[in-house]
């Protein structure tokens, strides 16, 4: 006696609901990431145990290299254009309106006042290629970081001082920017680290 046939029927997927459930994946995600700023310079952050986090709004944070070149980045542009009038004031420099523009577009500065005018012309994928080649001067002749530092704090009160430095940086680099920061009476700020692990033992 022959084995009957079991007739094969064509198995179908409801693929509907794996592809809400993706797409609603990838709407979350890019609805609640946060796109990193594009420094100037790579830096290799000191490892310590803190887990505080600082805030994601009104952070006006210090880049510090390891040749001791000092970048700054605000993450209001309304703030940065203000910022600058005022550093600009201080130096007798006007900016036009495109050059405010311009300025409000970066995301992280570091150029000598003086030379911001013909740094802001050039386009901006050169603008990208010579920033690390500036910084902010922060020397006893000229100490232009304590202006912008002060003029960003008029300009928003809120504003959270975070320094992220390079773990190479010299010592005495940080230590002068702690000092220029301690003379303007900013003596509250948070330190960027790389989390440590601590190994049981």
């Amino acid at each position: 006696m022959g084995r009957p046939k079991i007739a094969k029927k064509s198995t179908f997927i409801d693929m509907t609901a794996m592809s809400d459930v993706t797409v609603l994946l990838l709407t979350f995600f890019m609805l609640t990431s946060t796109f990193v700023k594009k420094e100037p310079v790579q830096v290799v952050t000191p490892a310590s145990v803190s887990e505080i986090k600082i805030p994601e709004t009104n952070i006006l944070q210090i880049l510090v290299d390891p040749s001791g070149k000092i970048f700054l980045s605000l993450d209001k542009q309304q703030d940065m254009i203000q910022t600058l009038t005022k550093v600009g004031e201080a130096y007798g420099v006007t900016f036009s309106d495109a050059e405010l523009n311009e300025f409000k577009k970066a995301q992280t500065f570091g150029v000598p006042i003086k030379s911001m005018k013909q740094f802001l012309a050039l386009p901006g994928e050169e603008r990208d290629k010579i920033l690390k080649d500036y910084g902010i001067p922060c020397d006893s002749a000229d100490n232009q970081f304590k202006v912008w530092i002060s003029s960003a704090r008029a300009t928003n009160r809120d504003l959270r001082i975070a320094i992220k430095a390079d773990q190479s940086t010299p010592y005495s680099v940080i230590k002068n920017v702690m000092n220029s920061l301690q003379d303007l009476k900013e003596n509250r700020y948070n330190l960027i680290t790389s989390l440590k692990s601590v190994s049981d033992e």
